[in-house]
């Protein structure tokens, strides 16, 4: 069964694209709201769901959204994906921190761009300020990723995690990851 987003039902949250662009725990400048207040302290976020659930979700080729912030978790399970693949020939964690950093500096497409990897999930931007809020929120959530991703790829003493690269193999919904 695909693990789906607990963010059902986020009143008062605002969306560009038909994407919610939820609060996030990060440090990372960008257009997301900073989740450090008392009521998300405790809380995951879309990043924590997304890499909890990653193991489980990329073995789905059909995924049913039952919300909004499915899209975005669908977008960030693929996104794991491919930075995965990066992290792939890695033996350190200095030389996957550079991969990673690499990764992160390379253009953001949005919908309706080329090299967007799911056309008709998200709606394409009404105007070019809601293209740019958009890339701009999926740029800092690549990077708040990223970090959180080196992690758990790789152990404490630096070594690659054989437990989470083995799933850059996996292909997510039947879309390669480049």
């Amino acid at each position: 069964m695909v693990h789906h987003s607990s963010f059902v039902d986020e009143e008062g949250v605002r969306k560009a694209c038909g994407c919610p662009l939820l609060p996030l725990k990060s440090h990372i400048k960008g257009p997301a709201p900073v989740s450090d207040q008392v009521f998300y302290a405790d809380r995951t976020d879309i990043v924590d769901e997304a890499i909890t659930f990653f193991r489980a979700n990329v073995f789905f080729r059909n995924f049913d959204i039952q919300s909004p912030a499915d899209k975005l978790l669908i977008y960030l399970t693929f996104y794991i994906n491919v930075a995965l693949k990066r992290l792939e020939g890695c033996r350190t964690l200095a030389e996957g921190t550079k991969a990673i950093i690499n990764l992160g500096l390379e253009k953001v497409p949005v919908p309706g761009e080329s090299g967007f990897p799911f056309p008709g999930l998200f709606a394409d931007p009404q105007s070019q300020k809601e293209a740019e809020l958009f890339r701009n929120y999926l740029k800092q959530i690549r990077e708040e990723t990223s970090g959180r991703l080196l992690s758990v790829a790789y152990r404490p003493n630096g070594t690659p995690n054989k437990w989470w690269l083995a799933f850059a193999k996996r292909k997510f919904m039947n879309v390669v990851a480049l």
